[in-house]
């Protein structure tokens, strides 16, 4: 049996650790399955949304002022884990944003999945199919 989960980052980065949370929680929640029945699955997705998708900038300077690691990494580790990741085309353009100021690849840490940026309408159908909603 596949379980989904949707895990939905609508929070402003480093305000809180809100978006760290709701990325570590999809990260890891590909290793529940020693915990599942045999042949039972969990196929997480993370959805950027609204202030959200502002955890997806590049070139975060988070270690120099935090002395923490970025949201910009950590989302690239969830790309090296193969976790399908979606951020909101109509979010990115309400903040004047493009493709080439968010995250959407981690190749150089040998990573092959691509975050995709899409339309809220496709991030509605996801979050409307799934067995399980979260929001961060």
């Amino acid at each position: 049996m596949k379980k989904k989960i949707a895990f939905v980052i609508k929070s402003l980065p480093y305000n809180r650790e809100t978006s760290r949370l709701g990325l570590t929680h999809a990260i890891a929640s590909q290793s529940v399955d020693v915990y599942l029945d045999e042949g039972d699955m969990i196929e997480p997705v993370v959805c950027f949304i609204g202030d959200g998708v502002l955890n997806c900038l590049k070139d975060q300077q988070c270690m120099k002022h935090y002395n923490n690691t970025s949201m910009e990494t950590h989302i690239k580790n969830a790309l090296l884990v193969d976790l399908q990741v979606y951020i909101c085309k109509e979010d990115i353009e309400r903040f004047g944003l493009t493709k080439d100021d968010i995250v959407t690849d981690a190749q150089e840490i040998g990573a092959d999945k691509i975050a995709e940026i899409v339309p809220f309408d496709k991030i509605q159908g996801i979050m409307e199919e799934v067995d399980h909603l979260q929001f961060f």
